[in-house]
């Protein structure tokens, strides 16, 4: 029962507490609803006070606004007005100024106006002065005829006629000064073997000997040789001994050098190296001494070619490897080697035909031009020299001899050395053995020229087209359009008369004249 009257009690005050609870949400409603009013109401009128100061603020802002507006355009007027009257003052300013030229203008035209007045007076008393020269040099022409006894044609005439004796008698003796010298400078020259030298160590056949131009595989390859900042083409010029030239030209290269024999390391480097597509100094350095070993093989094996073709036994095997060298060397624009095999079968036939040992003419025949495989280190002519290498090697005196006088520098003094001798003669007058060398073209273009310049008036010849057209430039002030026409002629003359093998040659006379006048 006491239970019940608990659980009696807890309900009611269950129910007390939650109308307490209900009565109190309500007056918690209330108040918040009330003081959300009250704060409503204070935005509103807070609202109302901004919005009427900003109205405030707007129409003092516009007052002051207006006010500067008004203010800067008063102040624009005023510069306006200011440059206005700048304006107008160098308006006034610049017709003045064109007032006071005009004034000067027309000074100026009146001062012309006298001028030329003066010049046409100057003009006509010109023209009287000379019309009375003329008649007074007419009067003393008749006079000097009248005392002379001829014509003014015959005195002329016969002034040309001593003029021209005059000029014979100084040419004869040019001439003969000139043939004189010449005898003197060709004495001269005749000592110096330039032709065996040459062979050796040639500077004027440069772009005949010296030179070997190679195509590479692609541009890009050009640049490979090159190298960064050039190393690797410095270090073959190094180690080969050449100057590589690396132009415009695409995918070529010009190989340049004295030394045939370094100029053939440095092709077969390239060579290599292309093959391979690996360009650093490094391995640059390796294909060359493997190269340098490779070509020394392959002149021992040329070598060792000749002397089986020919049959020659016991040949030191250094002679053998210089035979081989002459592969890559040429003499006259002949290869060297071929040149010495064609004398010693020459020299073979001639032997055989005498009854002399056909091998040892053979021996000596191959041997004959052996001092051309040596360098510039050797003093003497190559024949001298050839001789003094064959005898270090163990040849005979005999073919020692044989190879000093194969080419008349020292006389033949056993029938072994002359039938070298003539075999060379033989092949080297063989049609297509040699052809002509650059000198004699060189000296051809220089003979035109001063064919040209020994006549008076020239000031300057040039040679072009290979020899086929001289251009003459003559001086103006000496050389006339008419007389221009005979000195062509002249030219031409002299040139038939003093080279009749040059063949076809132009002759073109250039005269022009120049006004030449400085503003300062």
């Amino acid at each position: 029962m006491e239970i019940v009257y608990v659980l009696v009690g807890l309900l009611i005050g269950a129910g007390f507490v939650f109308a307490f609870k209900r009565i109190q949400d309500q007056n918690t409603k209330k108040s918040a609803k009330e003081e959300a009013d009250r704060i409503l109401n204070k935005a509103k009128s807070e609202s109302l006070k901004i919005k009427k100061d900003s109205e405030t603020k707007a129409k003092d802002f516009e007052v002051k606004a207006r006010k500067n507006v008004e203010t800067e355009i008063n102040k624009q007027k005023s510069q306006l007005k200011n440059k206005e009257s700048q304006l107008e003052r160098r308006l006034k300013e610049i017709d003045d100024q064109f007032k006071h030229r005009q004034d000067e203008n027309d000074k100026f035209m009146n001062q012309l106006k006298d001028r030329e007045e003066k010049i046409v007076i100057s003009e006509n008393r010109l023209k009287e002065v000379e019309k009375s020269t003329q008649e007074q040099i007419g009067n003393l022409q008749k006079k000097l005829e009248n005392v002379a006894q001829m014509t003014q044609e015959q005195a002329r005439r016969e002034l040309f006629q001593v003029l021209e004796e005059t000029a014979k008698a100084e040419a004869a003796k040019k001439i003969a000064e000139i043939e004189e010298e010449t005898l003197k400078e060709a004495d001269k020259k005749s000592r110096n073997i330039i032709a065996r030298a040459m062979s050796r160590f040639a500077s004027e056949f440069t772009s005949e000997r010296t030179v070997s131009v190679m195509s590479l595989t692609s541009d890009e390859m050009k640049g490979k040789i090159i190298g960064r900042e050039g190393r690797n083409i410095r270090t073959l010029e190094a180690l080969c001994g050449v100057d590589l030239i690396v132009d415009d030209t695409p995918e070529t290269i010009v190989i340049s050098g004295f030394d045939p024999i370094r100029r053939e390391l440095a092709r077969r480097t390239i060579d290599k190296l292309m093959e391979d597509g690996r360009v650093h100094p490094a391995r640059i350095e390796e294909v060359v001494e493997k190269q340098k070993v490779e070509l020394a093989k392959s002149m021992k094996e040329e070598g060792d070619k000749v002397i089986v073709e020919l049959g020659i036994t016991q040949l030191h095997n250094e002679l053998t490897k210089m035979v081989g060298s002459l592969k890559y060397r040429s003499t006259h624009a002949q290869n060297a080697l071929n040149a010495a095999l064609e004398v010693a079968h020459i020299s073979g036939l001639l032997a055989a035909e005498i009854g002399l040992n056909v091998k040892i003419a053979k021996r000596a025949g191959l041997l004959h031009n052996l001092g051309l495989a040596a360098d510039h280190t050797f003093e003497g002519n190559y024949s001298s020299v050839g001789a003094e290498i064959a005898k270090k090697f163990g040849e005979s005196e005999d073919v020692c001899h044989a190879i000093r006088a194969h080419n008349g520098d020292e006389k033949p003094q056993s029938a072994l050395a002359w039938v070298v001798n003539s075999a060379s003669i033989l092949s080297n007058a063989r049609p297509g053995a040699r052809r002509q060398q650059m000198d004699n073209f060189i000296n051809r273009l220089k003979d035109l020229e001063s064919i040209a310049n020994s006549f008076d008036g020239v000031l300057k010849s040039v040679a072009v087209q290979a020899g086929r057209e001289v251009r003459v430039l003559v001086e103006s002030s000496r050389v006339t359009d008419d007389q221009s026409l005979m000195l062509a002629r002249d030219i031409v003359k002299k040139i038939e008369r003093e080279l009749p093998h040059a063949g076809q040659v132009k002759v073109t006379i250039v005269r022009e004249t120049r006004s030449v006048e400085v503003a300062r």
